[in-house]
C-alpha cells in the first residue's frame, strides 16, 4: 500500500475525529492576511486585473514555496514527511464539517415532516422549525435564506453538499495525489482567495478575476472526476447512472460556473431530483437553469434528499480511497 493512500486515509480519519478546528485554523490566519493585502491593493474599491494578480502572488506564492521547501527538507525522514502531509491534508479538507452542517439542516426538516404526518403541529411550531432550517442552511450558502420555503431550503442544502463535496473534499485529495503538500496548499489557498475575491461586483470584478479564473483551472479536472463518481454511484442512492450522466451532458454547460455545473447536474440526476431554478442573492433574484430531473418525473424534495446527498458524498469518498489504493 502506498504512502499517498495512508496519508489520505489518515487525514480523513483525523477529519472524522476532530472535524474542523473551531479556533486557530490556519486558513483563518491566511484569510486575515489576504484581507489586509486586498484592502491595501484595492484601496479605491475598484482595482484592476494587474493589482489582483500582484496581490494573489503576494499572498500565495510565499506560503506555497515555504511548504515546498519544508516538504523537501523532511523528505529524508519518512515519519516526519508523513506527519506533515497528513496534517496539511487534514486542514485542507472539510468533509466532516460539511456533513455536520447538513445534519443540522436535516434535523428540523425531519421534525417538521414527522409533525405533519402525525397531525400534531401548529403553525407556530412549523414556523419555528422552518426558521431553524433556514438558519442552518444560511451557514453554508450565500443566497438569501430568510424567506425560503421547505423545498427551497432542501434544494439549497442539497446543492451546497454536492458542490462543496467537490471543492472541500475531492479537489483537495486530487491535488495532494498529483503534487503532494505544495499542490494541496496551492489548491486550498487559491480556493480560499476565490471565495474572498471572486465576486462579480464593482469591488472585485477586475481585482478578483485572476483569483476566480485560477480556481476554475485548478478545479477543472477534480470537478469532472467528482461528476463521474456521482454518476457511477447513483445506484447507491437508488438513482440511475444513465440519468445522472444525461443530466451532466445536457445541463452543465448552461450553469454559471464551469465546474459547479457538471458536479451539481450529475448529483441532481443521481438523486433523481430537481435543483437550480430561481434564487435570491443580495436582494437580487437570479434565474438559474434547472438541474436534474423535472419535478413531474423526479422525486419530491424531502429531508431524505439531503440524507441521500450525504450518502453520495460518503460513497464517493470510499470510491476515491479505493482508486488511490489500486492506482496510486
Amino acid at each position: 500500500m502506498s504512502f499517498i493512500f495512508f496519508v489520505v486515509l489518515t487525514a480523513l480519519l483525523l477529519d472524522r475525529i476532530f472535524a474542523e478546528v473551531e479556533q486557530g485554523h490556519p486558513l483563518v490566519s491566511f484569510g486575515n492576511f489576504a484581507l489586509s493585502v486586498e484592502q491595501r491593493s484595492n484601496a479605491n474599491d475598484q482595482g484592476d486585473i494587474k493589482a489582483g494578480i500582484k496581490a494573489w502572488c503576494l499572498v500565495i506564492i510565499p506560503v506555497v514555496l515555504a511548504f515546498y521547501l519544508l516538504d523537501k527538507l523532511l523528505s529524508a525522514w519518512l515519519v516526519a514527511e508523513f506527519i506533515l502531509s497528513a496534517t496539511v491534508l487534514y486542514f485542507a479538507i472539510g468533509r466532516q464539517s460539511l456533513l455536520q452542517h447538513a445534519s443540522a439542516i436535516i434535523k428540523p426538516l425531519q421534525e417538521l415532516e414527522l409533525a405533519k404526518r402525525r397531525g400534531r403541529h401548529s403553525c407556530a411550531d412549523e414556523s419555528v422549525l422552518l426558521d431553524d432550517a433556514r438558519h442552518q442552511v444560511s451557514m453554508i450558502v450565500s443566497r438569501d435564506c430568510s424567506k425560503l420555503d421547505t423545498d427551497e431550503v432542501i434544494a439549497a442544502g442539497t446543492e451546497s453538499v454536492l458542490e462543496n463535496g467537490a471543492d472541500a473534499i475531492f479537489a483537495a485529495i486530487f491535488w495532494f495525489c498529483v503534487a503532494g503538500v505544495p499542490g494541496v496548499v496551492l489548491y486550498r489557498l487559491s480556493n480560499t482567495l476565490d471565495a474572498m475575491w471572486g465576486y462579480k461586483n464593482e469591488r472585485f470584478l477586475l481585482f478578483g478575476r485572476f483569483a476566480a479564473r485560477f480556481d476554475d483551472v485548478m478545479n477543472f479536472i477534480p470537478a469532472r472526476l467528482t461528476a463521474v463518481s456521482y454518476c457511477l454511484l447513483a445506484p447507491v442512492v437508488q438513482g440511475s447512472m444513465a440519468t445522472a450522466y444525461r443530466c451532466w451532458q445536457s445541463q452543465a454547460a448552461d450553469w454559471k460556473s464551469p465546474n459547479a455545473g457538471p458536479v451539481m447536474a450529475a448529483g441532481a440526476g443521481a438523486l433523481q431530483v430537481s435543483l437550480g431554478g430561481t434564487a435570491s442573492y443580495n436582494n437580487q433574484v437570479q434565474f438559474r437553469p434547472v438541474l436534474g430531473v423535472s419535478q413531474e418525473k423526479g422525486r419530491p424534495l424531502s429531508a431524505a434528499t439531503l440524507l441521500c446527498a450525504c450518502r453520495l458524498i460518503n460513497a464517493t469518498t470510499l470510491l476515491w480511497l479505493a482508486a488511490i489504493f489500486i492506482f496510486v
